[in-house]
């Protein structure tokens, strides 16, 4: 069974206050939904570790935007700091996005990629792809198709072409503005 992950988030018992936005985008550049969590309140920071990296990516004052593409096998996630700044892209491989009552999500397929500021790229969590695959979560369709999608990205984001990530700070601003 996929997990099924939704953009309001409201299961994160680390966030003690929080705003929630939300709105359906169909651009040029993007179509489907687009959802912005202002995180007021924490419990306690998160942290990351990528190489030589400590990467904080939950505090007070911090914004996800996340992405739901219509008709793709991904969604991002932005993470922005208390001031703006982009800390990381987090992007899902996933069976398919939806809503459902009113609710954006996406059904992961374990596979993420994180892309930094500085253009570095990190491969997550093969190995829990690989272990669904062993254990019947998934089947053979699904796991090639997570790696298809996987590596397309890798190689868009690598060439500068995946134009989603240019469009983060012009969406949260959307969002900030006019989501509901």
């Amino acid at each position: 069974m996929l997990k099924r992950k939704y953009g309001d988030r409201t299961g994160w018992k680390r966030i003690l206050d929080r705003e929630f936005r939300q709105m359906f985008l169909d651009t040029e550049e993007f179509t489907g939904n687009i959802t912005l969590l202002k995180i007021h309140k924490v419990i306690e920071p998160s942290f990351v570790q990528y190489r030589d990296k400590r990467v904080c990516i939950v505090d007070d004052g911090y914004y996800w935007l996340q992405h739901f593409p219509k008709d793709q096998h991904y969604s991002v996630t932005t993470m922005f700091d208390a001031r703006g700044k982009i800390i990381q892209w987090y992007i899902d491989i996933c069976k398919e996005n939806g809503i459902e009552n009113d609710r954006p999500w996406m059904d992961d397929l374990f596979l993420d990629i994180v892309v930094l500021p500085t253009g570095e790229m990190f491969l997550k969590d093969a190995d829990e792809l690989e272990e669904a695959l062993e254990k019947g979560m998934i089947d053979g369709k699904l796991y090639q198709m997570a790696w298809k999608e996987a590596n397309q990205l890798s190689d868009l984001i690598r060439n500068e072409q995946f134009s989603l990530l240019g469009l983060s700070k012009e969406h949260m601003m959307k969002l900030l503005h006019n989501g509901k």
